[in-house]
């Protein structure tokens, strides 16, 4: 029988990524994305579709219970989302921080309360958060982002020690600039890598932490940021 994964904000860049990668390791795959892409996508990689936000909590539910009805259970979950309002931090609106909560934290929230029981149900399954590398160690140009995914981060570990028990395997991937948004030259100067990290390097590293080869790895953020955080 093969694993199924659902897959946000999964029509392009890292989300887009994570669903080649996982198609190509034997993955049934139900993907949501705002984007009319999103079946594009499904069609190239013989998957279900459905036209959604990941800051919705009823196109969450519509997802969960697709993926059910269609394969009759979850076994992997990548959160991926967009991208929030940036701008000067005394300028950002009590409407921006919300929104962000939705997009950034509330989504994992309402996505670990529809799956766990499933999970549970079936003995185990994996989730992934793609998260930033700004999480903990934050930067002004990301400030609504910075803030929530260092929520996100104790959200994570939180669930994943109540979880265990069952099973149930839950980490974080912290992304430095990924290639699917490009940076100028004074960005670049600052990664000790000197380059982007290519969507696929994403991709394979959510891969391997939805995979048995990482089956002792649970509650952790992962920098995959080509070395452009200073802290230990």
């Amino acid at each position: 029988m093969k694993p199924v994964a659902i897959i946000t904000a999964a029509s392009r860049g890292m989300g887009a990524g994570c669903a080649r990668e996982l198609a190509a390791r034997g993955y049934v795959l139900v993907l949501m994305s705002r984007s009319e892409d999103i079946h594009a996508l499904a069609g190239e990689l013989n998957a279900t579709a459905l036209q959604g936000s990941s800051d919705n909590a009823d196109d969450l539910r519509k997802l969960v219970e697709l993926a059910m009805t269609t394969h009759g259970r979850i076994d992997a979950v990548v959160n991926n989302t967009g991208h929030p309002k940036k701008g000067p931090l005394l300028e950002l609106s009590d409407a921006d921080w919300h929104a962000g909560l939705d997009l950034l934290l509330l989504n994992v929230v309402r996505m670990t309360r529809l799956v766990t029981p499933i999970m549970q149900g079936q003995g185990g399954g994996a989730i992934v958060n793609i998260s930033t590398f700004a999480a903990f160690e934050p930067s002004a140009r990301f400030p609504i982002s910075a803030t929530l995914r260092a929520a996100l981060g104790s959200y994570t570990k939180i669930y994943a020690d109540e979880v265990a028990k069952h099973g149930i395997r839950i980490n974080n991937v912290l992304p430095g600039y990924v290639d699917s948004i490009p940076q100028n030259e004074a960005t670049l100067a600052q990664i000790p890598m000197g380059r982007q990290a290519t969507v696929g390097e994403i991709a394979k590293t959510v891969a391997f932490l939805l995979s048995a080869d990482a089956g002792y790895v649970t509650g952790q953020n992962l920098r995959v940021d080509g070395g452009i955080t200073r802290s230990v």
